[in-house]
C-alpha cells in the first residue's frame, strides 16, 4: 500500500475519532467513509467478501440483540420482585 493512501486511512479515521467525540455524527460518518474509500479501492476482493457475508453479520449481531434483551428484561423482574420485597418488610415493622 502507498504512504499517501496509508496517510489518507489514517488521517480519516483520526478525524472521523475526534468529530465523534465532539458530537458531530454525520460529519464523522462522511470523513470515515473517505479512509474506508480508500481501503476499499486497495483491497477490493476483501470488500466484495465481506459485503456477500454482511447478511450474516446482520443475523448474528440481532441474535446477539435479542439475547441482551431477554437478559435485560430478567435482571428487571428480579429487580422488581426484590424491590417489592424489601418494600414488604418495611411495612411490617
Amino acid at each position: 500500500m502507498e504512504n499517501w493512501k496509508r496517510a489518507a486511512i489514517a488521517g480519516s479515521v483520526g478525524a472521523a475519532a475526534l468529530l465523534l467525540l465532539k458530537g458531530r455524527r454525520p460529519a464523522a460518518v462522511l470523513v470515515g467513509s473517505v479512509g474506508l474509500a480508500v481501503l476499499a479501492s486497495e483491497y477490493p476482493e476483501r470488500f466484495v467478501q465481506i459485503r456477500e457475508e454482511l447478511p450474516s453479520y446482520v443475523r448474528q449481531g440481532t441474535r446477539f440483540l435479542d439475547l441482551a434483551i431477554k437478559i435485560g428484561g430478567k435482571i428487571e423482574e428480579f429487580a422488581d420482585k426484590r424491590a417489592a420485597r424489601a418494600f414488604e418488610e418495611l411495612g411490617e415493622y
